[in-house]
């Protein structure tokens, strides 16, 4: 196949290059600085605001996986929550006219969205049929608001896109759980062998994680199913409390003790790590319904096991 992958350069897009290029997939970049040289990847500049040169990559390409947008590791500034919305925004649109313009557009566009767009909740789990999308819930903080908002504007793009040859899918993702550094399991593995992998505020808010081997398959598992569209959930089927996650992460990192840290504390270490805590306060109790609807099995679906596949291969 051949597969393009606008904002293909960070954490995740280097996983799924990977995972692409080691079967022999032809793989495009499409990056809007230098990017360091990838075995198997061709890098291509694009600004993810207009069309230019780079939409002739689309045409005739299999898949196009649109992973662009600035990281949500970020303090929550004005800055960066606009930052946020316009590199989201406006490069669903520009992908979507370059697929809109190509004479053989696509089969696939697969659209990264999250698994934030569902409610703050603690009762019951959200799949994409019964789950309760965010937004004004009482009790949090209003900000929180904006990453719903986001969400949704980010798939309303997509599907707005006229592309009647070009089945469209919505990855609601959760927290991707991979060796590599620069992710959710590096900072997380740092805090515990640091000992502070105890629980925050309470802890009884939901983790919501997927392993790296388990996103790459159902992300091929959605390349072929062509009966599938829209949003798809792509979550480990059972999330876990954080008490809970981080007391598994702990004892697969032989870390005996981790200290716990009110929602005082954890505003303090988000603005050293240059983070925000709805990261880590929101609960996101999110199950794949409709990936386990069409068939697809988990090689990780438990969280303690994974976690210690995920240490015995981590870097030392």
């Amino acid at each position: 196949m051949k597969v393009v992958i606008p904002g293909g350069t960070g954490h995740l897009g280097r996983v799924l290059s990977r995972a692409f290029t080691a079967r022999g997939d032809e793989v495009v970049v499409l990056t809007r600085r230098d990017a360091a040289p990838e075995p198997g990847v061709r890098h291509v500049r694009w600004d993810a605001r207009a069309a230019g040169p780079w939409a002739a990559e689309l045409d005739g390409s299999d898949v196009v996986l649109n992973l662009a947008g600035r990281s949500v590791h970020c303090r929550y500034t004005r800055a960066n929550l606009r930052e946020m919305w316009t590199s989201r925004i406006d490069s669903a649109r520009v992908v979507g006219g370059a697929i809109e313009r190509a004479a053989r557009p696509p089969r696939v566009w697969l659209q990264m969205s999250t698994a934030t767009i569902y409610a703050h909740r603690f009762d019951a789990p959200n799949d994409e049929t019964t789950g309760v999308l965010g937004g004004g819930e009482p009790g949090v903080p209003a900000y929180w608001a904006y990453s719903v908002d986001l969400a949704r504007s980010w798939e309303r793009e997509q599907a707005a896109a006229g592309t009647p040859r070009t089945r469209k899918v919505a990855l609601r993702t959760a927290m991707v759980m991979s060796p590599e550094p620069g992710g959710a399991f590096a900072m997380l593995l740092r805090l515990t062998r640091l000992g502070l992998g105890g629980p925050v505020a309470g802890g009884a808010q939901y983790l919501s994680w997927i392993h790296e081997g388990d996103l790459v398959r159902a992300i091929d598992f959605l390349i072929a199913r062509d009966d599938v569209s829209g949003p798809v959930n792509l979550a480990a089927p059972e999330p876990l409390p954080y008490r809970d996650f981080m007391r598994a992460l702990r004892a697969a990192a032989g870390v005996p003790f981790g200290l716990p840290a009110t929602k005082w504390l954890a505003e303090l270490g988000a603005f050293a790590l240059r983070s925000d805590t709805e990261l880590l306060l929101k609960s996101r109790r999110v199950v794949p319904g409709r990936l386990r609807d069409a068939g697809f099995a988990f090689e990780h679906p438990d969280w303690p096991a994974a976690a210690e596949d995920l240490i015995r291969r981590v870097s030392p």
